[in-house]
Formats: structure tokens, sequence, C-alpha cells
């Protein structure tokens, strides 16, 4: 394939979209309470803000159906995958609702707490920011839990691990 330049317009969000799929990034499961049961999201916009006080983010697209249930939420579970965990990410990526294929249990706070994932990061909302067509979340850390093993990487709209997807 050849070098390509653009101006990202709305003519160009294909091409946009692509280039940003270029840079590999790890896939994560949010997941929080709501009054109708557990909620989840897959989500790979996942970053670390501070470390004093302990602060990451994730972004919410404004046009997902889950927008309300996520943007509302004032305490969440940041789950990221194992590379092994591929179908559950995309489970949850098509149905939020649906925990009958996974182990899970119920925090003090209500917070759906996923087994055998990578890392997780227990949160409260510390600010939302709107930024384009998304909203951006950014929690305090309350606890965090991790283990050995290999991440779920997402790449070029592809999952994999990281050997898979150089």
């Amino acid at each position: 394939m050849t070098e390509k330049t653009f101006r990202p317009d709305p003519d160009n969000t294909l091409a946009f979209r692509e280039a940003l799929g270029c840079f590999g990034t790890g896939v994560t499961v949010v997941t929080t309470a709501t009054p109708e049961g557990p909620a989840a999201i897959t989500v790979n916009s996942f970053a670390s803000v501070s470390l004093n006080p302990p602060l990451v983010s994730w972004c919410l697209a404004t046009e997902s159906n889950r927008f309300d249930t996520f943007h509302d939420a004032q305490h969440y579970s940041i789950h990221v995958m194992a590379q092994d965990q591929q179908d559950l990410a995309l489970q949850f990526a098509r149905d939020g609702l649906d925990f009958s294929h996974t182990e899970w249990k119920p925090d003090a706070k209500g917070r759906p707490l996923l087994a055998e994932c990578l890392a997780r990061f227990d949160c409260s909302l510390f600010a939302r920011h709107e930024a384009g067509d998304h909203v951006i979340i950014v929690g305090k850390v309350e606890n965090v839990l991790y283990r050995s093993g290999q991440g779920l990487i997402f790449k070029r709209g592809q999952f994999g691990g990281f050997a898979d997807l150089l």
C-alpha cells in the first residue's frame, strides 16, 4: 500500500479511521451496576491519566445505545482483557446486559467484577469532558487487581495478541 496524506474532514472519515487503526490498543470491558442489573461495554480507549491522585480515562461514544447507562455511572470497573478473552469482549460489544456467558460477582458498591481479566481498576467518577462525538470519562481508582499474562490487542480492526498483530 502506498502512503496517503489527507486532511481529516467528513469526506475522509474512513481514511481517518484506517490511520487511527495503525495504533494497536488494549481491549477493556467497563462494567457498572444499574437498577435493572449489571451492564457492560467493550472499550479500546482506556488510558492512564495520573498517579497522584490515581486517575484513568476511557471514551464513551455519544451515539452508543449504552450512553445513558455509562455516562451516569458513579461507580464502575475497567477490566483489561487477557488474550484468551476475545469472545467475552465481542459478546459485550454486541450485548452489554447479558452476563450469562461469564463468571462475575458484585463488589460492595455493586460493580460487576469479571473473572480472569488481566487487570481491573475499580473506579468512582472523577470528571466528564465532552470531546466531539465522545465523552471522556475520568475515574478515580479505588482498588486494583492484576496478574501476569498476555493482553488482548485491537489493531486495524482485528483482535489478537502482540505477536499476531505486528
